[in-house]
């Protein structure tokens, strides 16, 4: 027994369909495409017309497998497109491994006729290593921001979880993809569809680009303390050349012995243990997912010394930094 809707009005009627191209990237994040490809389904239903189209297309035509493992056929290989059309394309797992030269050849090509060009997930990093991101604001998925940072500072990155600059948009992955979609449609056609898309997704709250991907520091550590908050949020500002415990401690107005039982209290470690994890964490990003050496990855998370990286990065990994790289290229040949 189907359910009787009532259409949505439009603020605006097109006088043909708008046309998204999306391009799943091997490993790509079902989610943030299903997400999206979603929101344009519901959009039309709601429309009670076809307001939107799409099609999928991969770097040789042949099916693309997701990184949750279901494979999809697609429409067609890349093919040439028109500036009306809107392209899409989606990251997911191994991005670099998916960043091929062709797909970059194609899509500095398809820039080039002026047509809209979006990133969902990852996929703000064939978008950058194209080029098409120079001079813009961007965002990318957390997991991928140290390293994106510093491969591509001609890029403005960003942690809001979606921005739209011209006609560049990137996502930060996850849900984040609905929210891009929802920004679309309600600048297409109005905020009642777009609310209405909302309500049939459940989705109870509409986020902007103002918005951060990530929890908040107090959400992230279980602990609502104001002074640890600070403290933390300056830890992870300033990864490269880290703050003494003593000034941190002087930052929040209080002694080091204070700032030492504070993180004894709530995170059971000490201030500077704690530093060198966050330090370490990124270390690891930035082998896994550049190709940075050794030595600038040392140094690019505070440490002058590449033995003492080493040895910390062994104490806590259980691996050297050179173990690691080797295993993430072997891991990406097979």
């Amino acid at each position: 027994m189907s359910t009787p809707r009532q259409t949505v009005r439009l603020a605006s009627v097109p006088l043909r369909p708008r046309s998204f191209v999306f391009v799943p990237l091997e490993n790509f994040s079902l989610h943030c495409f299903s997400s999206a490809v979603d929101c344009l389904r519901i959009a039309n239903r709601m429309a009670d017309r076809e307001l939107y189209t799409w099609r999928l297309l991969s770097e040789d035509g042949a099916d693309v497998t997701s990184s949750a493992g279901i494979t999809f056929r697609v429409d067609g290989d890349l093919e040439a497109l028109t500036r009306e059309d809107t392209l899409m394309v989606c990251g997911g797992l191994d991005v670099r491994k998916a960043t091929t030269k062709r797909l970059l050849s194609w899509l500095r090509r398809e820039a080039r006729k002026g047509l809209t060009v979006g990133g969902l997930c990852t996929a703000g990093y064939p978008m950058a290593a194209a080029g098409l991101l120079d001079g813009k604001r961007a965002t990318i998925h957390w997991e991928n921001q140290d390293s994106f940072a510093e491969e591509f500072d001609e890029v403005a990155l960003t942690k809001s979880i979606f921005v739209i600059d011209g006609n560049r948009m990137t996502t930060a992955g996850g849900t984040a993809s609905i929210d891009l979609m929802l920004k679309i449609v309600a600048n297409d056609h109005g905020e009642e569809l777009a609310n209405a898309v909302a309500d049939q997704l459940i989705y109870s709250t509409i986020r902007t680009d103002q918005d951060s991907p990530r929890l908040s520091i107090p959400t992230r550590i279980g602990v609502r303390h104001p002074k640890l908050s600070r403290v933390i949020q300056m830890m992870e500002a300033n990864i490269e050349e880290p703050i003494s415990p003593a000034v941190l401690a002087r930052e929040v107005g209080m002694s080091t012995r204070q700032l030492e039982r504070l993180f004894r209290r709530y995170l059971n470690r000490s201030p500077k243990r704690y530093y060198m994890e966050l330090r370490l964490q990124k270390a690891r990003n930035l082998l896994m997912q550049t190709d940075m050496s050794v030595i600038n990855v040392a140094l690019a998370c505070g440490f002058a010394s590449p033995s003492h990286f080493s040895k910390c990065y062994r104490a806590h990994y259980d691996t050297t930094p050179y173990r690691e790289r080797g295993s993430q290229a072997a891991r990406l040949s097979i």
